[in-house]
């Protein structure tokens, strides 16, 4: 019985620290756009506002951490297409005075730049209104702002 106990006692330790000592990370990234992340189109396009039985997903970030923030081009897998998107709102915390949004927001662009749809159906944050010259049609196309 003794060495059971042992045995026990031995197996319990081992287990609890390997659990302590994890190999990932829960960090806020977790709610930031990167690969496989699902989106919601928020434009009027007709490609993102059609049901699909498959939400968009993010196969791409066009910067160097792989990570998107506001302003950050992407490339999506959209009902079997690969389209471009500029994200205009995500769940994961930015700097203080960001609007931090439920959903991770995106709005489908063309190769050249020029967004897809006319009219972009929920608020988008300010900050995008900083870089204008990037993002000059799709503030035109908005109509509120957070």
């Amino acid at each position: 019985m003794a060495l059971l106990n042992r045995q026990l006692g031995w197996f319990l330790t081992h287990v609890s620290r390997a659990v302590n000592q994890r190999n990932f990370s829960i960090t806020g990234v977790c709610n930031a756009i990167q690969k496989q992340t699902c989106v919601r189109v928020i434009d009027n396009s007709p490609i993102g506002n059609t049901p699909y039985h498959r939400p968009p997903k993010c196969i791409h970030v066009y910067n160097k951490t792989g990570v998107g923030k506001v302003g950050d081009k992407i490339l999506l897998a959209i009902k079997g297409e690969k389209r471009k998107a500029i994200i205009v709102g995500h769940k994961m915390p930015g700097p203080a005075m960001t609007p931090r949004f439920d959903s991770n927001n995106v709005v489908l662009i063309e190769d050249n730049g020029n967004p897809i749809g006319t009219r972009i159906k929920v608020p988008i944050p300010s900050l995008l209104r900083k870089r204008e010259g990037e993002f000059s049609k799709l503030l035109a196309i908005a109509q509120n702002f957070v």
